[in-house]
This record gives C-alpha cells, sequence and structure tokens, in this order.
C-alpha cells in the first residue's frame, strides 16, 4: 500500500514501528502513537493492527498500557497472543498482564525520532 489517505499512511507507519519490536518484548498501544507524534491515536494504533491480521507482524507484541492483552481476540482464540508472548519467554503477572517494568519496549527510547 503506498499513496492513498493519511489513515493508510498512518496504518503502514504504524506496522513499520511494529515489525521493530524485538522477540521477548512487548509495546503498548499509546507508545507505538506516541512514537509517531499522535499520542491520542492510541485505538488507531489497534485498527491498523487490525488490518494487519494475517501479514506476519508480531502484532501479538502490542499489549495495552497495563500489559493486559487487549488484542487477543484478533489471533483465533484466547490464548493464543499469550502462548505466543510465552514462546518468547515473556512471563505474565498472577494476573495474567506482562510486568511492564520487565519487557516493556517503548519506540521512543529505542529508536531514532521520526522525520517528517
Amino acid at each position: 500500500m503506498s499513496g492513498g489517505s493519511a489513515d493508510t499512511d498512518f496504518f503502514e507507519r504504524v506496522w513499520e514501528v511494529v515489525a521493530l519490536v524485538p522477540h521477548g518484548r512487548v509495546t503498548t498501544y499509546g507508545d507505538i502513537a506516541g512514537y509517531l507524534g499522535l499520542r491520542s491515536a492510541a485505538r488507531t494504533v489497534g485498527w491498523a493492527l487490525n488490518a494487519a491480521a494475517g501479514t506476519g507482524l508480531p502484532c501479538h507484541r502490542v499489549v495495552n498500557r497495563f500489559g493486559a492483552l487487549s488484542g487477543h481476540i484478533h489471533f483465533g482464540g484466547p490464548h493464543i497472543m499469550e502462548d505466543l508472548l510465552r514462546s518468547e519467554g515473556v512471563a505474565f503477572r498472577d494476573d495474567g498482564t506482562v510486568d511492564m517494568d520487565r519487557y516493556r519496549w517503548n519506540p521512543i527510547d529505542e529508536l531514532p525520532p521520526v522525520q517528517d
């Protein structure tokens, strides 16, 4: 996809960031939106991930700000997202959330600034 609407351009930028989330780490919808300069667009990041279903992007590495697996319904079953993360060595707290202090990867801290 190239050219096209602002949504398409934003989705492509989201996909580029998601492709860089390291194995065994997670990021949040808000972290991605903030890195792309639109902190209030966390929900749109979710839509972009939904649109990427089946593309091979590691969308399972994106969780909500509390470390909850809010996107799990898009993985074909309630435990697939968790199973994928566990297979990468990500551990979960007793409440079922990812330990964000240990596994969070924030593109703002890890990637060069976005060029306009």
